[in-house]
């Protein structure tokens, strides 16, 4: 399927014009499975509608096992990794095995279908070594920075050391061998300039912004909230440093210290699934807290239609202070009131549809979480100021301009594209 009714504005005037007519694309994405990441899904079917060729490099996951497989025109490679990493020995041997698999599968797809430009999404910052093989033969690489991962890795094990250092190396060179960087945010374009060094004409904003003819709000569903008079949702990671200890902590309050009678549902798979489930066990929650695991949409859209408040636990760090979360626009997309940490970008994207609690402060999170439970008015309009911000200024839509203005770019200091 190569053209669809529900096309947005933006993407139906691209599928008009196909200003990328004749660019062949290569697009490596090392941490998740398509169409599962929404991001590159979202940037796939955007540079095919504006008439590239697209071909995907990407792992497997739970659903998406299929080594190769065509969507809505865009060619889908999918390799095996060997674990979900824990430590650094661990990542290690993930990336390693990535970058094996993604640099046999680029070549193979150079052969079979050809290609003018990478697109390297991170993590890791390794990508370079993959496209310093192609640029070679006068190949392009566009950066699509999803992660600042120096900060990814103090938040993950709490240290700097050896491997800091790497992380701090790979990302220079992984910039420095970038002809265009693709920013997620502000933040993230000011690090691509000053630790990047790369001129602000080479460097273009494009946010993650939710695709509205996607998500559907649908009746919400009781039996999320399993008897209990009010619920509140998390969809993410389920990381180490996403802050879900916290979110657990503020729960225990909740129900033990205050009395309520609230339920948690936590959407989402991960490396910290297993512990976060033996840490609400542990602290007498298991009744009251779901897990669902890496749930289908149509289980995603439930309980984010169900929730009465949304949450964004994430540990306030320098990573998720400069860090836009998806979670975040696709709470307010379902018109719900989000309770958050305090995080430079966290309100940018929210402003005031959602509250904010003192950094790291379980106690202030959970009191935020119980305001809004206790007032539905506050909440309706908390979420409606979500969704209008989403719809006016945030959707995929208001992404797709900057994403073919950054392919431009590119082209324009390439050569002519070869056929092989």
């Amino acid at each position: 399927m190569t053209g669809t009714s529900l096309d947005t504005p933006r993407m139906a005037a691209v599928r008009t014009d196909r200003p990328l007519e004749g660019r062949k694309v290569l697009i490596i994405v090392e941490n998740l499975p398509l169409p599962f990441d929404r991001r590159v899904w979202h940037e796939s079917r955007t540079l095919t509608a504006a008439g590239a060729q697209v071909c995907v490099i990407c792992p497997t996951g739970k659903g998406y096992e299929a080594p190769y497989e065509e969507i809505d025109g865009v060619h889908i490679y999918r390799h095996n990794l060997p674990l979900d990493a824990k430590g650094a020995s661990g990542y290690l041997l993930e990336y390693g095995a990535a970058l094996f698999h993604e640099t046999r599968l680029a070549w193979k797809i150079l052969r079979k279908h050809g290609f003018d430009t990478i697109q390297g999404c991170n993590p890791p910052d390794l990508l370079f070594l993959i496209a310093w093989q192609f640029k070679l033969f006068g190949k392009r690489y566009i950066f699509d920075h999803h992660d600042i991962n120096p900060e990814l890795y103090e938040a993950k094990f709490n240290k700097r050391g050896f491997f800091w250092k790497l992380m701090v190396l790979f990302e220079k060179l992984n910039f420095k061998s970038a002809d265009v960087v693709i920013s997620t945010n502000q933040s993230y374009r000011e690090i691509a300039m000053t630790r990047g060094g790369k001129a602000s004409e080479d460097v273009f904003v494009v946010r993650s912004g939710p695709d509205l003819n996607r998500l559907h709000v649908m009746d919400p569903d009781p039996h999320w909230k399993n008897g209990r008079d009010a619920m509140v949702g998390y969809v993410g990671v389920m990381g180490d440093q996403e802050g879900i200890d916290l979110l657990l902590e503020s729960a225990r309050e909740i129900v033990f210290d205050r009395g309520r009678n609230v339920q948690f549902v936590l959407v989402g798979g991960g490396p910290a699934l297993d512990d976060l489930k033996a840490m609400a066990a542990d602290l007498g929650l298991a009744d009251h807290v779901t897990f669902t695991g890496r749930a289908p949409d149509a289980e995603l859209f439930s309980v984010l239609s169900s929730a009465d408040v949304c949450v964004n636990p994430d540990r306030v760090n320098p990573m998720n202070d400069k860090s836009t979360m998806n979670k975040i626009l696709e709470y307010m997309a379902f018109s719900k009131p989000i309770v958050q940490f305090e995080v430079t970008e966290g309100r940018y994207s929210a402003q005031d549809a959602s509250l904010y609690a003192e950094p790291n402060n379980t106690a202030d999170l959970a009191g935020k979480i119980l305001s809004l439970i206790d007032d539905p008015q506050t909440r309706a309009e908390m979420g409606r100021i979500g969704r209008t911000r989403v719809e006016q200024e945030l959707s995929w839509d208001y992404q797709v301009d900057t994403l073919i203005a950054a392919y431009k770019r590119v082209i324009g200091k390439g050569r002519k594209p070869a056929d092989d």
